[in-house]
């Protein structure tokens, strides 16, 4: 297996004490990890479910397929056949699949979060980055989209999905869309909306981390290509990684309420439009961020040289080389109101 690339993070470290130092308090705005409150309904159906001494059903429950079944149609805009799986958080679903599905040649964003990469080095496939234009694409097993995309927030047109679409049903290939920040946007599309019915090839992997704040419940799963998904069950039957009762209790409560997404989704936009007013007043020029979890934005100069500038403000932010773009650095909006408007005025100056 070809050596994994080291985990990134691990150079912001000097940044992150640096800014640590700032006399008016740290601000972290690297990492997309929630930080409000996970609902408490939510949290009152996890305990509700916490007696559970028996091994959960590795396809989920009756109750949780049908609240994934049905919030897909309703939501997403799923028809014709498809299947549901839940799974241990997306992230490490999205680092197996190549590997589940015994993948030899994977395409990914060129500017992408870089599990899908690792994914791939895991499986020993070829990883190949591609544009977002599929009708440049080569042939290949695998193909990933994100849309809302991390870490640009950049949202893919119905053209441009419907010719990844096209491209996998050309070349006999799986399409995985990667979802995971679809609830903040009012406007984008899943692929299995436009799939005209025929689901053939195509897997749709969404999460509650974000949306119900749920990043350490690892509640998430995967829609799609019914015989694709028996692929996965099945290899998951003897793997394990089934997802634990209690939480999925907690899905159900979530996938059932839409109210707590909306209010959520609001609170990301608003804190956006806060930041970004502030960035563009600074000199800033901010590219796509449609998305509301992330803004991404370069000052023209190498990246780790403006996140030296955010550390000097007692903020963390990340280099953009860490998706694949050198003079980009990625501000995520997963911080208190009090601190966003804190981060606002120390960018003022």
């Amino acid at each position: 297996m070809q050596k994994l690339p080291d985990f990134p993070w691990d150079l912001l470290a000097p940044y992150g004490e640096k800014a640590k130092k700032y006399p008016a308090g740290f601000i972290d705005l690297s990492q997309g990890t929630p930080v409000d409150p996970t609902p408490e309904f939510i949290q009152t159906a996890l305990a509700k479910a916490s007696n559970s001494p028996s091994y959960p059903l590795t396809a989920g429950s009756e109750k949780l397929k049908d609240a994934i079944k049905v919030w897909s149609v309703k939501k997403l805009g799923v028809t014709g056949e498809f299947d549901v799986l839940p799974t241990i958080g997306s992230k490490e679903l999205i680092a197996l699949l190549p590997t589940l599905l015994q993948s030899k040649s994977v395409l990914y964003p060129k500017v992408a979060y870089p599990t899908y990469l690792v994914g791939a080095l895991m499986a020993s496939a070829q990883a190949i980055p591609v544009d977002i234009d599929a009708t440049s694409w080569p042939k290949a097993d695998l193909a990933w989209l994100n849309s809302p995309a991390n870490p640009t927030g950049q949202v893919q047109s119905k053209d441009e999905l419907l010719a990844a679409i096209n491209w996998a049903r050309k070349n006999n290939a799986i399409l995985a869309s990667d979802e995971c920040y679809l609830s903040f946007v009012k406007d984008a599309k899943s692929i299995l909306a436009l799939a005209g019915g025929d689901n053939t090839g195509l897997l749709a992997v969404h999460s509650l981390s974000k949306r119900s704040n749920l990043a350490g419940y690892r509640a998430a799963f995967v829609i799609g290509d019914m015989k694709l998904i028996d692929q996965i069950r099945q290899i998951r039957k003897h793997a394990g990684l089934m997802v634990p009762s209690p939480v999925q209790a907690a899905m159900i409560a979530a996938l059932s309420d839409d109210d707590h997404a909306q209010e959520q989704a609001q609170r990301y936009y608003a804190r956006g439009i806060k930041l970004k007013d502030a960035l563009i007043k600074a000199g800033f020029t901010i590219q796509h961020s449609q998305a509301g979890l992330y803004i991404w934005c370069t000052k023209g100069e190498d990246g780790f040289k403006t996140v030296d500038y955010f550390a000097d403000l007692g903020i963390l932010v990340t280099p953009g080389s860490f998706y694949g773009s050198s003079k980009f650095v990625r501000i995520a909006l997963t911080a208190t109101d009090e601190n966003i408007d804190k981060a606002v005025e120390r960018i003022a100056g």
